[in-house]
């Protein structure tokens, strides 16, 4: 479908509205007009990308009633595209032949903040020694706070040997060894007896890849 082919759908939704629509006003793909009312513009494109959320921020200058048109993909639209425009408070129009819909109008958008998430984020800073990861790096799994809690159980097992668990919480001061220890969750332990565990080959190896988080953890 080209641009040109968005056009008179688009017109003849917008005229059945009552507004009075042109092409090519100025930069701008489609202007609708109705009455006193703000302006409404239209950018066209044959499919969704960046510069096509640059045209739409730019005519929010105009006004704030402005859609995005794009042709119905071949496929559902991805929501993250839906929360974009939402986002920045562009609405969004999908044209498959004659029909068009207005998947998402343009509106003032105020985020939702999520208390839990931010409970969660601000506990697993305060529990996170230091600074051990570098912003972007994949080269070695995340450390995290829970992942520093097992290494402490590592270091400890390294120096001792096979230990009890309640030896591990006291000296450690890990207070959810135990279910470290009984979730292994990254195969760094091995149960020899009920409430005994030692240090498996893979935990041998973690000493090596985290040796700069077991110093000072």
């Amino acid at each position: 479908m080209l641009e040109t082919e968005l056009y008179l759908p688009v017109k003849r939704f917008l005229e059945a509205q009552g507004y009075a629509v042109k092409a090519e006003i100025g930069d701008c793909d489609v202007l609708a007009v109705r009455g006193d009312e703000p302006p409404v513009i239209v950018e066209l494109k044959t499919s969704f990308n960046l510069q096509l959320l640059l045209q739409g921020i730019d005519r929010q200058g105009v006004t704030d009633t402005v859609y995005l048109a794009i042709p119905e993909p071949k496929r559902s639209l991805p929501n993250d595209i839906l929360r974009l425009c939402k986002r920045l408070g562009l609405g969004l129009l999908v044209v498959n032949g004659q029909w068009v819909e207005a998947y998402l109008d343009p509106a003032p958008y105020q985020p939702r903040k999520i208390p839990r998430r931010k409970t969660l984020l601000l506990r697993e800073f305060q529990r996170r020694v230091g600074d051990p990861n570098s912003g972007g790096s994949s080269k070695r799994p995340l450390v995290t706070a829970y992942r520093q809690d097992a290494l402490r159980c590592v270091k400890f097992l390294k120096t001792t040997g096979a230990s009890r668990i309640c030896d591990i919480v006291a000296q450690t001061k890990v207070e959810r060894a135990a279910s470290i220890l009984r979730r292994d969750a990254y195969g760094w332990f091995v149960k020899e007896a009920r409430g005994i565990y030692l240090l498996s080959p893979k935990g041998e190896a973690a000493i090596i890849t985290f040796g700069d988080v077991l110093a000072v953890v």
